[in-house]
């Protein structure tokens, strides 16, 4: 008897990628929850001090950032980032002022509690790669495909109209 392949569902769950990214997101977060708990942070305002944290070993460390420069760096509108921002600054980690060139621009920069703070945070990356028991190589690759992924989107038209 001839074996019959089964005809493969296009609409099936399990092989979808928007539910294995959705899945995964949520399941990696829950794993930086507890991480950053006790540096009073939110996964998202994370990312913030990590756009911060960037900017600041760069070469341009004494200059601001503007919201529109960190909500480009993490693919979010200004609208998304204003609240993430205001804590930060509530919790004393970072200063936002007027621009100087541009009056409807807001500069952001880090306090010293905020840099201070990226000590902290330096053993949040290998306390997630503990937990996920994954190798570094595998999340270094994983990270790999999901930057090509992220950026053939953004070509394709991704987030057009939600970014001001």
């Amino acid at each position: 008897m001839p074996v019959v392949a089964q005809e493969v569902d296009p609409l099936a769950l399990e092989r979808q990628v928007c539910f294995a990214l959705a899945a995964t997101n949520r399941a990696v977060l829950a794993v930086y929850r507890p991480l950053l708990e006790p540096l009073g942070l939110t996964h998202p305002q994370y990312l913030v001090m990590l756009a911060l944290w960037d900017h600041h070993r760069g070469s341009n460390s004494g200059t601001p950032l503007s919201v529109k420069e960190i909500a480009g760096s993490l693919q979010l509108d200004s609208a998304t980032l204003s609240p993430m921002l205001k804590r930060l600054e509530a919790l004393g980690l970072i200063t936002r002022t007027r621009s100087a060139s541009d009056e409807r621009a807001t500069d952001v920069q880090l306090t010293k509690a905020g840099l201070n703070l990226r000590r902290k945070a330096l053993k949040i990356p290998p306390a997630v790669i503990e937990r996920l028991g994954v190798g570094l190589d595998e999340l270094e690759h994983v990270h790999s495909v999901l930057t090509r992924i992220n950026a053939a989107a953004l070509a394709a038209g991704a987030l057009e109209g939600e970014r001001a």
